[in-house]
């Protein structure tokens, strides 16, 4: 169903990606958006047991295109340094298509908004970050991408550098 890398001697292994996904704070969620016109946003997102986790707000062109069309995908640049004399850049990318739903049960969308919250403010109490939480629960939703296919690619100057 998903294409095969075509330089496939610069893929990265699973474990890999999942180091990406875990370490980086953003991404870039492609969605159908209006008039048939891609649409991709910047966000930030946690990783977690094969899915990725972000919050948006109950209404927008984000979620009308989710709730239109829940395939997605999500990129994020690893790596990304310019080599001038070699008209090049040495990269590292992730990219993972799956669907998209959103988390209705109030469980699933507690645990989720949780990891949000330890991955961008690690050092709050978590008093405040559930008084937090609270203050706006009912203004956002959290949204769940769960992956069918993961790959990465880098740069074969990285495979073996030098």
């Amino acid at each position: 169903m998903f294409r095969k890398m075509r330089r496939n001697k610069q893929a990265l292994a699973f474990e890999e990606c999942e180091k990406i996904l875990n370490k980086n704070t953003s991404g870039v969620l492609a969605l159908s958006g209006d008039n048939g016109y891609p649409y991709a946003v910047p966000l930030s997102y946690v990783y977690s047991s094969g899915s990725i986790y972000f919050h948006c707000a109950l209404e927008g062109h984000k979620i009308d295109a989710i709730k239109s069309c829940n395939k997605a995908s999500f990129c994020i640049i690893d790596k990304d340094t310019i080599v001038p004399g070699e008209y090049t850049t040495y990269f590292r990318s992730v990219v993972a298509f799956g669907k998209i739903h959103i988390l209705e049960d109030t469980e699933d969308k507690m645990e989720a908004i949780k990891k949000l919250a330890v991955k961008y403010s690690p050092l709050e109490s978590t008093e405040n970050t559930l008084e937090t939480i609270n203050s706006s629960w009912e203004r956002f939703c959290i949204a769940r991408l769960s992956i069918e296919h993961l790959s990465g690619k880098q740069a074969k100057e990285l495979i073996n550098p030098v």
